[in-house]
């Protein structure tokens, strides 16, 4: 009688971290694409009524039609080179750190991480990308914003690659971390409100009978967008204007941090100016989040049919 065992079963194929990376990246790039002029919006009416100035917009509508008729239609787009910039290095490093952080949890541990532990990824994935990605994020900042400057006032930037070197050479290579902390701040409320939420809402809507596939990714990231939209816009606003602030000839600045942005902000244009923007904020994150995560999802199913590798991303 023959003692020779049964093979054992052959385990599926670990998907190489690099592709997380470049998935991550891949899908925020495509998702910019469709999604900018809702950011260049967003800002606008974030540095609206910003110095004690007038608010010049009464909202996203008026905002739009406004900038459209003023500065032309393709206005819309300006500052789409940082925007693709600041996807290639923050939500590359973002979303392949957080998938790599996830995917060595549950090797380590055998189980799907918790909500709780889904945030502290979120975190660290968040902070990370930010750091990496402060210069194409002030880049766009600027560049958006621009357009409601006095002539005489205005930066005139050509592209995201200008407007770095020309950072470097007039203010100092510092600058293109200028605000820094606020953004690393914004990056880590985003990043645990936007992936845990994602993660959880999509296993709460497998668990309630959604099948895998694009209706569930697109429900799954438009709860993620409002909640991470609502968590998010107070260190958003923070962040934006920093961000946007001219230093004066004798080193004085508008605003001390992040904190005083606040104070000031609910000092002067009261607690809900903090939600400023929330709709083109939302409109923007919401099918951004869609997009980016629906791209993501679909590049690792392509990849893992070709390759017969296990998991999803999330």
């Amino acid at each position: 009688m023959s003692d020779s065992k049964a093979p054992a079963p052959v385990a599926p194929k670990k998907k190489p971290a690099y592709l997380q990376y470049l998935f991550g990246g891949s899908a925020g790039m495509g998702a910019t694409v469709f999604v900018q002029p809702l950011d260049l919006v967003k800002t606008r009416l974030q540095i609206s009524g910003q110095g004690g100035t007038a608010k010049e917009y009464t909202g996203m509508f008026d905002a739009f039609t406004k900038i459209a008729k003023r500065e032309g239609v393709r206005a819309l787009y300006k500052g789409l080179s940082a925007g693709l910039l600041r996807q290639a290095t923050y939500t590359t490093t973002r979303l392949g750190t957080y998938t790599f952080l996830n995917d060595t949890y549950k090797s380590k541990t055998g189980k799907q991480a918790n909500l709780f532990v889904s945030m502290g990824l979120g975190v660290a994935a968040g902070v990370t990308g930010s750091f990496v990605g402060n210069p194409a994020e002030i880049s766009l900042i600027r560049m958006t914003a621009d357009g409601k400057l006095p002539l005489n006032q205005r930066r005139n930037y050509t592209s995201v690659v200008n407007a770095i070197s020309r950072m470097v050479r007039e203010e100092g290579v510092l600058t293109l971390w200028r605000g820094c902390i606020p953004t690393m701040g914004r990056a880590a409320v985003v990043n645990a409100a936007q992936l845990s939420s994602y993660s959880q809402a999509k296993r709460i809507l497998i668990n309630n009978g959604m099948q895998e596939g694009i209706s569930l990714h697109f429900v799954a990231s438009m709860i993620s967008g409002l909640v991470t939209t609502i968590a998010s816009m107070p260190v958003d606003i923070a962040k934006t204007r920093i961000q946007n602030m001219k230093i004066g000839p004798d080193g004085s600045a508008e605003y001390k941090g992040a904190i005083d942005v606040l104070t000031k902000v609910c000092r002067q244009e009261g607690v809900f100016a903090l939600w400023k923007g929330f709709w083109p904020y939302y409109f923007r994150l919401g099918p951004h989040t869609v997009i980016t995560f629906i791209f993501m999802e679909q590049m690792n199913e392509l990849y893992n049919r070709m390759t017969g590798t296990g998991g999803s991303s999330f």
